[in-house]
Formats: C-alpha cells, sequence, structure tokens
C-alpha cells in the first residue's frame, strides 16, 4: 500500500519515460521547483481539461520558476497521442507499473461515482529547488485546479 506524502518529505526520486521514451529523472530537476501532478488516463475528458489547463498557464508558470510533470500509467503510444492531440508543452511520463504513483500515494482506494475502487488518485505536488515537498493535494478536481494552485502559491 503507497504511503501519503505531506509537506517537508523527501520527495521521492523517480526515473520515467515521457511519452518519446526519454528519461526524465526528478534529481536531475534539482535546483528548480516542479509541480508534479498524477491523472488517471491519457485523452479522457477530466484528464484533457486539466492538462490543457498547464499547458495553457506553463509560460507563466516557468516565469515563476515552476517545470511541470504530468505522470500516469498510461503507454508511451498514448500519451504521444495525447500530447499531440492536445499539444501538450511538457513531459507527459509513463508509470505503467505503478511504481511511481504508489510512491508518492496517488494510486489506491478512491470513490468513483459512489462506488469504492483501487486507481490513480488525481493528485499533485510541489516541490521545492531541494527536492523537498512544499504541498501534497490528493484528490484534487480536474476543473479549476490551476487556477486554485495558482492561487494557492502567490501566482495570481
Amino acid at each position: 500500500m503507497s504511503t501519503t506524502l505531506h509537506p517537508g518529505d523527501t520527495a521521492p526520486d523517480f526515473t520515467l519515460p515521457d511519452a518519446d521514451g526519454t528519461e526524465v529523472t526528478l534529481s536531475s530537476l534539482k535546483g528548480h521547483k516542479v509541480i508534479l501532478y498524477f491523472y488517471p488516463a491519457a485523452s479522457t475528458p477530466g484528464c484533457t481539461k486539466q492538462a490543457c489547463d498547464f499547458r495553457d498557464n506553463l509560460s507563466s508558470l516557468q516565469a515563476s520558476g515552476y517545470a511541470v510533470l504530468g505522470v500516469s500509467p498510461d503507454t508511451r503510444a498514448k500519451q504521444a497521442r495525447f500530447r499531440d492531440d492536445e499539444s501538450v508543452n511538457f513531459p507527459l511520463l509513463c508509470d505503467p507499473d505503478r511504481t511511481v504513483l504508489e510512491a508518492y500515494g496517488a494510486y489506491g482506494e478512491k470513490q468513483l461515482y459512489g462506488k469504492t475502487v483501487t486507481g490513480v488518485i488525481r493528485s499533485t505536488f510541489i516541490i521545492d529547488e531541494d527536492g523537498v515537498v512544499e504541498h501534497a493535494m490528493y484528490n484534487v478536481k480536474a476543473t479549476g485546479h490551476v487556477a486554485r494552485l495558482r492561487k494557492e502559491l502567490g501566482l495570481d
């Protein structure tokens, strides 16, 4: 079972491939602030809304010093189609065995349409320049999430 992360925890390091197979390692981003978000499935309505919100806000997030990484259990081919169809302009990482999802507590039991199911828990983590979790947000809503995140980070 996965554990829940809290502010002050060291962010679990990982190396995952993006949609093109290029490996991305969290520790290689030390010195940068990172918005790491986990989503259930590429090309679904909520995940598309969330990715497009990050896409549309990417330049201002980057101007504030943030890199954005999206992670789902999808295959590289599905991530590549999603990226291309929606013009996603940041890395979409593939975690098909859910190792990183579990390390961040973003995979487990959740409520879906009133039923308890096991799956990806839509979650977002803000990681500081030293690799420490500043914010750990679980069960976030896709719609309006980036706007709420910007407000919480003092970017509006």
